[in-house]
């Protein structure tokens, strides 16, 4: 399966500002599903995540940087989902000006930029999920951006289920028949896909 890369930064990007965009005027003090954190929180936290992945890969950072992005506090719920779609549009385009063998700092790995974008993606759909479960709002990305998520950053899920609801239980949101729900220990698998040792990825 093709590796995720910066289209599909776009396209995560562009699915979750359409369905969140019709909850504006709702009440983003809700919670964002089962995190702790509030709607307007999640939403902000999507950004600050994206510009970290594209500074660290943008400078080759062998350590962590400093998030070049200030807390939104003053922003509008408009403006918030203007500065994801500008965020996944940086993200995206430092990922493109990469080439495949350029790797930088994330917690969980030296990443490529595959391993950025797949990061990216999911950072935007996981969090996009909490938040419309706080919203009331229904969100279902399409069945290949989900697979190529999944089987980027965790290898070893199961294949043969719906690819979005794989992902999810990938991210310790739900459960799956048989496998039932994950520990809070799981990690992506961000490094190259060729450096996978075939074991599943804890903290």
């Amino acid at each position: 399966m093709q590796e995720p890369g910066f289209e599909d930064v776009l396209a995560s990007a562009e699915v979750a500002h359409n369905t969140l965009a019709q909850a504006v005027g709702s009440d983003w003090t809700a919670l964002a599903g089962e995190l702790e954190w509030d709607c307007r929180y999640t939403l902000d936290h999507i950004s600050n995540a994206l510009m970290f992945y594209a500074g660290s890969l943008a400078t080759n950072a062998t350590e962590r940087i400093r998030n070049i992005r200030n807390p939104g506090d003053g922003l509008s719920i408009a403006d918030l989902l203007s500065s994801l779609k500008i965020s996944a549009a940086i993200l995206a385009r430092v990922i493109e000006a990469h080439p495949a063998s350029a790797r930088a700092f994330h917690p969980a790995g030296m990443a490529d930029p595959s391993g950025f974008a797949a990061m990216g993606c999911d950072e935007i759909l996981i969090h996009t999920a909490d938040i419309a479960a706080g919203l009331g709002v229904v969100f279902q990305p399409t069945s290949d951006l989900s697979a190529r998520v999944v089987g980027r950053l965790f290898p070893w899920a199961p294949t043969d289920i719906d690819q979005w609801q794989t992902l999810l239980w990938a991210n310790g949101r739900t459960w799956l028949p048989y496998l039932g729900v994950l520990e809070d220990n799981w990690q992506w698998h961000c490094k190259p896909l060729s450096d996978w040792d075939g074991t599943v990825t804890k903290r």
